[in-house]
């Protein structure tokens, strides 16, 4: 867990995702990596008032059972960097091919990722 042992945990800790989905025509909610889909409906905002109303219920499920809540992931710093393991196989088609399009691993790497978001 964080460092924030001490200091009561709340829903504020935890970043809460309402996104919408295409392929079911409504906004979906989660909160990883406490909860994944856990919501929906037509409304955003219902649908995250509804998300704080489970993040809530979780943290309280979690300390009555006595369990270790995940990490927090609210005011979280990320560095832009991390490390990918893969096949062999696949590292060399990517190197491959992102040499083909002139470009660095990475760079290609992160322009394939970039639409998926």
């Amino acid at each position: 867990m964080s460092t924030k042992t001490k200091a009561k945990i709340t829903t504020r800790d935890y970043v809460k995702l309402v996104e919408w989905s295409e392929e079911d025509g409504v906004f979906i909610g989660s909160a990883p990596p406490l909860i994944g889909q856990c919501c929906h409906g037509a409304d955003e905002a219902k649908v995250y008032r509804e998300l704080c109303q489970i993040v809530a219920e979780w943290i309280s499920i979690y300390a009555k059972d006595g369990r270790r809540l995940p990490e927090l992931s609210s005011g979280k710093a990320y560095t832009g960097k991390f490390i990918l393991r893969m096949k062999p196989e696949l590292h060399k088609a990517l190197a491959l091919r992102a040499s083909a399009a002139g470009d660095s691993l990475n760079n290609y790497v992160v322009k394939k990722l970039q639409p998926t978001l």
